[in-house]
C-alpha cells in the first residue's frame, strides 16, 4: 500500500505536506488581496485562510488525495475573477504551476481582466454551477470550502444583525439561498463528503433562520 491511502481507500492524513510553495502562496495572496470582507472591517485574507484551512483539514477524509496543489489553489481562488482574469490565471500558473491554475480556473466565475465587463450576477452563478457539474473532485471539494466558510459568516452575522447581512451582497436573500441550493445539488451528487454534509446543515439553519423576513 502506498502513503497516500489507509485500508478505508481514503488518503492517509500524515501524506500531506506544506512547504516553502505554500508560504509563497500565502504571500502572494497577502499583496494581491488588500480588501476587506463585503460590509466589514475583516480583511479578506481570513476567508482565503479559512477557505485553505477546511481543504486540509479533509486530508485523510476526503475520496481526493489533499495535495499541497489544492491546498495553494484554496488561497488563490478568488485572484482570477477578483484581480486579474486570465491574466492573473496566466501568472498563477507562471508562479504556481499548471495544477494549480487549472483549478483556480475552476473555481472562477469570471475570466474578465476589467471588472466592469462581468456578466451579470445571476449569469455568472448560474454558468459556475453548471461547469462545476463537470468539474473534477479537487475542484469540487475546494468550492464546497468556499461556499461553507461564505454560509458560516452569514449565519453568524445573520444572529447579530438579522435581514442587514443581505444588503452586502448584489442580490437578497432568496437569490442567495437559491444560489446555495443551487450549489448543494450538484455537491450532493457526488461522493459523500463532510465539508458537504456541514454546508448542508448550515444553509438549513440559515434558511430556517431567515424565514420570517419580509419579501
Amino acid at each position: 500500500m502506498d502513503n497516500l491511502t489507509s485500508p478505508s481507500g481514503k488518503q492517509d492524513s500524515g501524506s500531506l505536506h506544506l512547504t516553502r510553495r505554500f508560504s509563497e502562496a500565502v504571500d502572494y495572496a497577502r499583496c494581491l488581496h488588500i480588501e476587506r470582507r463585503k460590509g466589514t472591517g475583516i480583511p479578506y485574507m481570513a476567508h482565503l485562510l479559512g477557505v485553505a484551512s477546511l481543504v486540509m483539514g479533509e486530508a485523510g477524509h476526503a475520496e481526493v488525495p489533499v495535495t499541497e496543489d489544492m491546498v495553494i489553489a484554496a488561497l488563490l481562488h478568488d485572484a482570477v475573477e477578483d484581480h486579474g482574469g486570465e491574466c492573473r490565471r496566466r501568472d498563477i500558473e507562471a508562479n504556481f504551476g499548471t495544477e494549480v491554475a487549472r483549478m483556480v480556473a475552476g473555481l472562477s466565475d469570471s475570466f474578465e481582466e476589467d471588472p466592469s465587463q462581468k456578466k451579470d450576477w445571476a449569469t455568472r452563478k448560474r454558468e459556475y454551477v453548471e461547469r462545476l457539474r463537470h468539474e473534477p473532485a479537487d475542484v469540487r471539494l475546494i468550492s464546497a470550502a468556499d461556499k461553507l466558510y461564505n454560509a458560516r459568516a452569514i449565519l453568524e452575522d445573520y444572529r447579530v444583525i438579522g435581514a442587514e447581512v443581505w444588503q452586502r451582497f448584489k442580490r437578497g436573500r432568496n437569490d442567495q439561498m437559491r444560489y446555495f441550493k443551487a450549489l448543494l445539488e450538484v455537491f450532493q451528487s457526488f461522493a459523500q463528503c463532510r465539508i458537504v454534509d456541514e454546508l448542508t446543515r448550515v444553509v438549513a439553519e440559515l434558511e430556517k433562520l431567515s424565514a420570517k423576513e419580509k419579501p
